[in-house]
């Protein structure tokens, strides 16, 4: 089975972003197996770091942009990622200044340059790879992305104008590191001229030229094109960049129509959900958990709910769904916390009875959001049923799937199971009880 691969060495890289237009530096660093792509924002306090994953998907207006709030994440992810992605790189520490990769000339050519004068080094862990069982299509309207299982990734885009100078374009490829950089990573962004205005007025594309985006007009195309259907290959790229999020190599077949960066999330959620994860030595199964839609709570909201602070707050948001009964937590693990050092030295592994105050602080965050108990505390009573199924390791992102079975005026119980790649890691019940705070 093929490995999990890194850079061979630190890189760096500056310019300004295409829609903040903020002058950015990254640096590119080696990770170790089972990191995944991990972007962390120097520039804040705390220097927060963000996984790239599908879950943590904030906004797709004309880029992807992933993160834990507003204020802590990255925008226009998809050129830098479809690179990593193509070239196999899963596992890597993105150091960034700011908050949008550098735009270049547009394309993903500057770090595909970057990637190969770093250098690949292959891990020693399996790589993580995940394939379908069945055809899974996605719809919206006549947006249309379907997959059907493959041995390896195939893509075939068509995109759609009513324009006379672009009309339809279509292009079936296989992705590999040779095809990516020769027949993808070139083709640029793209816009039509009355689009520029609005972007503008939206706060976008403060960084955009005609150095670093393709322009049309109804009567001219503003740049000399690097291939006849650039637009389509410039769709497959960030088609590329967006299900990269899945943090695996895929094995399917990819046919899209019309597709954009709201349609590659949506269809990249429906793999997530049915998915079949594939590694040296497990079998092949349906994945038991998906995230459900509610209301988020991010990092500043939840210190605002719970007294937990860092080192001992192991939330980076959560989600209260329906009527305040039932909550997930989201954790990721970068290995750079601090129990991973001693937890044990060579083969770090989650503390369980950590994972199991993560449920409970998942379980308090959902209790005492209620307005009514703003100024309580919840104090563990016990913990029963405790079962523990799977290690948990650094890169894993743990979601904490937590539920009130019983509600009194100072007393509650909670019922949890946490989650790591659809499959159950430790599970607990655990009663509290509920204080003034002092």
């Amino acid at each position: 089975m093929e490995r999990q691969k890194t850079i061979s060495k630190e890189i760096t890289h500056s310019g300004n972003g295409l829609h903040t237009g903020n002058n950015v530096s990254i640096k590119l660093k080696p990770a170790k197996e089972n990191t995944g792509i991990i972007f962390v924002r120097t520039d804040l306090p705390e220097k927060p770091s963000i996984k790239a994953d599908i879950f943590n998907v904030l906004t797709t207006v004309r880029g992807t942009t992933v993160g834990l709030d507003e204020k802590t994440c990255v925008h226009t992810t998809e050129h830098l990622l479809a690179s990593l992605f193509a070239f196999g790189i899963d596992n890597l520490i993105i150091e960034m200044n700011s908050n949008e990769p550098p735009i270049a000339d547009g394309s993903s050519m500057s770090f595909v340059k970057l990637i190969k004068k770093a250098g690949i080094t292959e891990l020693p862990a399996d790589k993580k790879e995940i394939t379908i069982t069945s055809p899974v299509t996605y719809k919206n309207g006549d947006v249309s992305i379907s997959a059907v299982p493959a041995d390896g990734l195939h893509i075939s885009c068509t995109v759609v104008y009513n324009h006379p100078l672009l009309r339809t374009h279509h292009l079936d490829i296989d992705i590999t590191p040779e095809t990516f950089e020769k027949e993808i990573a070139q083709a640029r962004t793209y816009c039509f001229d009355y689009e520029i205005e609005a972007l503008k007025n939206k706060g976008l594309a403060k960084g955009g030229s005609l150095e670093n985006a393709v322009v049309i007009s109804a009567k001219k195309i503003h740049s000399k094109l690097r291939y006849e259907n650039e637009f389509v290959r410039h769709k497959i790229l960030d088609l590329l960049g967006d299900i990269s999020l899945l943090g695996s190599s895929l094995n399917m077949n990819i046919t899209a129509v019309k597709c954009g960066h709201k349609s590659n999330i949506g269809f990249a959620k429906k793999i997530a959900e049915i998915a079949v994860p594939i590694t040296q030595n497990t079998v092949q199964k349906k994945a038991l958990w998906a995230l459900p839609e509610g209301q988020v709570k991010n990092i500043d909201e939840i210190k605002a709910v719970i007294p937990h602070r860092d080192p001992f707050l192991f939330l980076d948001k959560v989600v209260i769904v329906g009527e305040e009964k039932k909550s997930v937590g989201i954790k990721k693990l970068t290995g750079e916390e601090y129990f991973f050092k001693g937890h044990f030295p060579g083969k770090p592994i989650m503390p369980g009875v950590l994972i199991v105050e993560a449920l409970a602080q998942t379980a308090c965050v959902l209790f005492l959001a209620r307005p009514e108990l703003k100024n309580k505390l919840a104090y563990f009573m016990s913990i029963n049923n405790i079962k523990f199924r799977k290690p948990v390791l650094p890169g894993d992102t743990l979601y904490l799937d937590v539920e009130i079975v019983k509600a009194k005026q100072t007393t509650g119980m909670a019922k949890g199971c946490a989650y790591v790649e659809g499959k159950p890691v430790a599970e607990a019940e655990f009663t509290f009880v509920l204080v003034d705070k002092p």
